[in-house]
């Protein structure tokens, strides 16, 4: 299974640790929104589309490339990390689900997972969640990794 996984990690490399530790699983290649291939892109059986989260939002640079992107077709799925806790009825990554399905783009499900956050409100106390994603999140991570590529139904 060809997989390409879209990371845009910004402020402290949480977002690429969990890209990596997903893309250890799925034999992925792991690039940034300004690295990708559309080419690429269409050859891919799975894409995944990641970031940190800002403000209660992905990071722009991955939002303003999916939307960007050409209506297509295949699997996908997104994840997130993030300082706060995400709320059940509003999680971070719906909105990017959303625009992908928007697409054309089957999305097979979503990870979050709790990380180091410095946001200046925190930054004021050396930042929350200092030791995240830590061992349990990057082995739901994986585990997350393991459904997606043993096409084990849509994931959450």
């Amino acid at each position: 299974m060809r997989t390409v996984i879209v990371c845009a990690s910004v402020s402290h490399g949480n977002t690429r640790r969990v890209a990596d530790t997903m893309a250890r699983v799925l034999s992925a290649k792991v690039v940034s929104p300004e690295e990708v291939e559309l080419a690429e892109l269409a050859d891919a059986d799975l894409v995944g589309f990641g970031s940190g989260v800002f403000y209660s939002r992905l990071h722009p640079r991955l939002t303003d490339f999916v939307k960007a992107l050409p209506s297509g077709r295949g699997r996908a799925f997104v994840f997130a990390t993030s300082g706060l806790p995400e709320l059940p009825l509003a999680p971070f990554t719906r909105p990017l689900v959303r625009l992908l399905e928007g697409k054309g783009f089957e999305v097979d499900g979503s990870f979050a997972c709790r990380a180091f956050d410095t946001w200046t409100p925190f930054k004021l106390v050396g930042g929350i969640n200092k030791q995240r994603p830590n061992v349990d999140d990057l082995a739901a991570a994986r585990a997350f990794a393991e459904r997606l590529r043993d096409g084990r139904g849509p994931v959450s």
